[in-house]
C-alpha cells in the first residue's frame, strides 16, 4: 500500500497527553498497516536538550529547567537558526525513510510554529486538559495558546478517550470520518 506522507505540528502544556496520543496513534497505524516504523516524533527542542546536557542539565524538568531549555532554545535559534535546522533534518529524514508515514513535530513557540507549518505544509494540532496548569516560567509554555491551531484534542476524558480519539485521527488522515472531540 502507499501512503502519503504527512506531517504534523502537535503542541499543548506539559502533562495534557500529547507524546500518549502520537504514542497511540504509532500504536493503531502498526495495527492496522503492520508496518514497523510509521510515524516519528521529534521535538524543536531535542537538540537543545542534548546540548543543555552536554553543560549539566540533568535531564529534570522543573520550572527552572524549563526557563533554562527555552532560553538555550532562543538563543541557539537566534545564533544560528539550529532548532529550525534541525528540524529540517528530521524532515528530511523522515521523507526518505521507507517506511514513515506521519511525522509529529512537538513545537511550542507561535512563530516557529507558523513558519514550520508553511515550510513543511504540516497541518497543526494543539491538546488541551483542563486539568493541568499552565506553566508561564517562560516565553515557550508561556505562549503555546497564541497560534490558530488546525486542530484541537480536547483530553478531559480517560486513557481509553484518547486512544478513541487517536483512532478517529487516522481515520480521518487515511479520507474517512470527521474527527469530532
Amino acid at each position: 500500500m502507499i501512503f502519503t506522507k504527512k506531517i504534523f505540528i502537535i503542541n499543548g502544556q506539559a502533562g495534557v497527553g500529547k507524546d500518549t496520543f502520537v504514542n497511540f496513534v504509532s500504536e493503531e497505524m502498526d495495527a492496522r498497516f503492520k508496518t514497523f516504523h510509521t510515524v516519528l516524533n521529534f521535538s524543536s527542542v531535542d537538540k537543545v536538550k542534548e546540548i543543555a546536557r552536554m553543560i549539566g542539565w540533568d535531564g529534570k524538568k522543573t520550572e527552572k529547567d524549563r526557563k533554562f531549555l527555552s532560553d538555550l532554545k532562543a538563543l541557539s535559534g537566534e545564533y544560528c537558526d539550529m532548532p529550525f535546522k534541525s528540524m529540517k533534518d528530521k524532515v528530511s529524514e523522515f521523507l526518505n525513510d521507507d517506511t514513515a508515514v506521519f511525522l509529529f513535530l512537538h513545537i511550542r513557540e507561535p512563530e516557529e510554529i507558523k513558519r514550520a507549518a508553511k515550510e513543511f505544509s504540516a497541518k497543526t494540532i494543539l491538546v488541551v486538559r483542563d486539568s493541568v496548569r499552565g506553566i508561564m516560567s517562560n516565553k515557550s509554555d508561556a505562549n503555546v495558546f497564541d497560534y490558530n491551531y488546525d486542530l484541537m484534542i480536547i483530553n478531559n476524558g480517560g486513557i481509553d478517550d484518547l486512544r478513541e480519539y487517536a483512532k478517529k485521527f487516522v481515520n480521518i488522515e487515511f479520507g474517512g470520518d470527521e474527527l469530532i472531540v
